[in-house]
């Protein structure tokens, strides 16, 4: 093998790689391109040591392998880092940017939920129409009791896991058209009215309040912030601002992507709870106080870290860096 022909074809691939080497943070496109080209000089090594060895030629190209390895590993822990500050910045930024969406959603559900139950209270016709009375007489003493502690605390954690986020899933995809949400939410509501009320009309409300409370603090609190994104997302098309209504809309939709991959955390935690602690052996006031407590820190996640991450500019949106990699992809 000719060396110097080699050197002369290959070494515009040496010098980029070296261009890649030097310059500060790689882009998306940037770190494949030194993946790519780390793979080139590694077989370019292979070919001189082998064909045509030269001492100096081989201790150049492996001193450049072993920056770029070095690098490769930065990379790696700079997506870790990434990856953590996607629950540290990105996801309750997001969260706080909004906030008064699903607060009101949230505030707004609880207020209706409460007239639904006690309107049924108030008209026990309507439990009769709905159940008979070996129905209501299951339910009470039997199936809501037992729902909680039926099946092993893990299927049952992992199937409670994947609905709910199913649900908060459907809430932010079907925000597009806005009244599918509010569909999935009053029939959600009208479900846990009528229950309610049959087990509080039947001096079952300890029982009711007891096994609700515990999971359903932090599981609705996450649905109603699904469902509160959802409708951000239809108003965004309703009144797009300075924007276009695709902006706009591709806006809120990335920030909802975001909304439902931090959900599936919460409503893994609100499923945990649901499964290990709802039917455990613990007293009601314990129980329940989980269930607060629980709240109490998503709420505190999201004024302390997010309010922290929106002061800092972050949005819940895409990177900067990520965004410029999709649209050069486009173009």
């Amino acid at each position: 093998m000719d060396l110097d022909a080699y050197v002369l074809a290959h070494s515009h691939e040496w010098r980029r790689l070296e261009e890649l080497l030097s310059s500060g943070r790689l882009n998306g496109v940037q770190s494949d391109e030194l993946v790519e080209r780390y793979q080139q000089v590694a077989t370019h090594l292979s070919v001189v040591r082998t064909s045509a060895p030269d001492s100096q030629l081989i201790a150049y190209l492996s001193s450049l392998l072993a920056r770029a390895r070095i690098r490769l590993v930065g990379t790696r822990v700079s997506s870790w880092a990434r990856f953590g500050r996607f629950f540290t910045h990105r996801f309750p930024a997001a969260l706080y940017r909004l906030r008064w969406w699903w607060i009101s959603t949230w505030l707004a559900n609880v207020v209706v939920m409460a007239v639904m139950m006690l309107w049924l209270l108030d008209n026990p016709v309507v439990e009769q129409s709905l159940l008979s009375p070996e129905q209501v007489d299951q339910l009470v003493n039997t199936d809501f009791e037992s729902y909680y502690s039926e099946n092993p605390a893990q299927s049952f954690a992992a199937r409670v896991w994947i609905n709910n986020a199913w649900v908060a899933a459907l809430c932010i995809a079907f925000g597009v058209l806005g009244v599918p949400v509010i569909v999935l939410l009053f029939n959600n509501l009208l479900n846990v009215a009528v229950i309610g009320s049959i087990m509080i009309r039947h001096d079952r409300g300890d029982l009711f309040f007891g096994l609700i409370l515990p999971h359903g603090l932090l599981e609705l609190t996450a649905v109603f912030v699904a469902a509160g994104f959802g409708l951000r997302l239809f108003w965004s098309f309703v009144e797009p601002g300075g924007l276009t209504r695709a902006q706009s809309m591709a806006k809120e939709g990335r920030t909802g992507i975001t909304v439902a991959l931090g959900l599936i955390v919460v409503l893994f935690v609100s499923g945990v709870i649901e499964a290990f602690v709802t039917p455990s052996p613990l007293p009601t006031w314990a129980r329940i106080s989980i269930g607060f407590a629980a709240l109490l820190v998503f709420l505190l996640y999201v004024f302390t870290l997010g309010r922290r991450a929106v002061l800092e500019g972050e949005t819940g949106d895409l990177a900067a860096d990520l965004l410029e990699d999709r649209v050069a992809t486009q173009a």
